[in-house]
């Protein structure tokens, strides 16, 4: 694998097992990228940006054939409500392209990450390595551990 990025320096410096999985450069949902690697569409975890009314942005990542339950989300975060942004605001609120939006790329930019709970039945997930066209393999409890997330049933069954 010759990707290299931040997310890559990031976890070798932290001396995190992981595989880099190249794919298309187009924007692809979770369950497209999982039949490109051959693997199960619930083992592969998108990031989505949810906003709140008075606080910073968050990062939930759920399974990729799953969407974000808004309910469920703002009960877990003792909420009145939250809310989805659309693609461009979620661009604009955390520099990255939609497609490349990952907990890891954005270490230190002050956004909480709360995982949804299915990924706690898999040893690894995928995840986008913060850039369209690569997904990483690493273990939710390395994942956990950097990026200080909070596991949830925060999603649903479209």
């Amino acid at each position: 694998m010759t990707v290299t990025n931040n997310v890559t320096r990031f976890l070798d410096a932290h001396k995190v097992k992981y595989e880099a999985h190249e794919l298309p450069p187009e924007k692809l949902g979770a369950v497209e990228a999982a039949q490109h690697m051959g693997v199960p569409p619930e083992q592969v975890f998108k990031t989505i940006v949810v906003t709140r009314e008075k606080k910073k942005p968050l990062l939930t990542v759920i399974p990729g054939p799953r969407v974000v339950d808004l309910k469920k989300l703002a009960a877990f975060l003792n909420e009145k409500k939250v809310f989805l942004p659309t693609e461009r605001e979620a661009e604009s609120l955390t520099g990255l392209q939609a497609g490349g939006i990952s907990p890891l790329a954005l270490i230190n930019k002050g956004f909480q990450v709360v995982i949804d709970s299915a990924a706690q039945s898999h040893e690894k997930i995928y995840i986008s390595g913060g850039q369209r066209g690569l997904d990483i393999q690493l273990p939710v409890t390395d994942l956990v551990k950097l990026t200080n997330a909070k596991f949830g049933d925060v999603s649903r069954g479209e």
